[in-house]
């Protein structure tokens, strides 16, 4: 893909020139899409942060070998999810806190918790804080695939064909993952579908 029909992967070879202005308008763009994506994937927010730091370090050592061969979104997303997938093996060799361990000071509080970054009105709050736990607990039981093609098309519009390139599958794999998984949500989420609360993946 030609770097003038993609403006972030012409900002990455002004990177790969030196220009650090460039490298700072792509994390700016970028640091809230790939934390939220990490912070689905690892189910904790504290390590989204840590691992998003880690993404743009690779993105900037990686630029004197980038090349532009396809939309600078998806190579990004692909170190995503790459290093997420590193950072759950690391986990299964070295179990960690639970997500539901209880908090040091609080045992009826979940150790970790989600921060909410939308404002609600005080009568919506509960049902959007049980929702946003429904939400995160389905998604941890989608099958990894599953989990990040859903994350990917909710977080970050990306194509069809971009999440295929992502998780190195085929479009025809790519769709069936999402509609999978979008059954899934929808089946478990039913009540809140009933009342409005939850939107569907579009």
């Amino acid at each position: 893909m030609p770097a003038e029909h993609d403006p972030d992967a012409a900002l990455m070879l002004r990177v790969k020139q030196g220009d650090t202005h460039a490298f700072a308008e792509l994390v700016d763009k970028y640091k809230q899409p790939v934390t939220n994506v990490a912070a689905r994937m690892l189910r904790d927010p504290t390590e989204a942060e840590d691992l998003a730091q880690n993404v743009f370090i690779q993105v900037y050592k990686s630029a004197p070998r980038y090349e532009v061969a396809s939309k600078f979104s998806t190579w990004l997303f692909t170190i995503v999810r790459n290093l997420c997938l590193n950072e759950i093996r690391r986990r299964s060799r070295h179990p960690a806190d639970s997500m539901d361990t209880a908090h040091p000071e609080q045992e009826d509080q979940p150790l970790h918790q989600f921060e909410d970054k939308k404002t609600f009105s005080p009568p919506d709050s509960l049902l959007q804080g049980e929702l946003e736990q429904k939400i995160e607990q389905v998604l941890a039981e989608l099958p990894e695939n599953q989990r990040t093609a859903i994350v990917l098309c909710r977080q970050n519009e990306l194509s069809y064909e971009e999440i295929a390139e992502v998780l190195g599958c085929s479009l025809s794999a790519t769709k069936s993952l999402i509609h999978r998984g979008r059954e899934t949500l929808k089946q478990k989420l039913k009540p809140y579908l009933r009342t409005g609360a939850w939107s569907e993946p579009k």
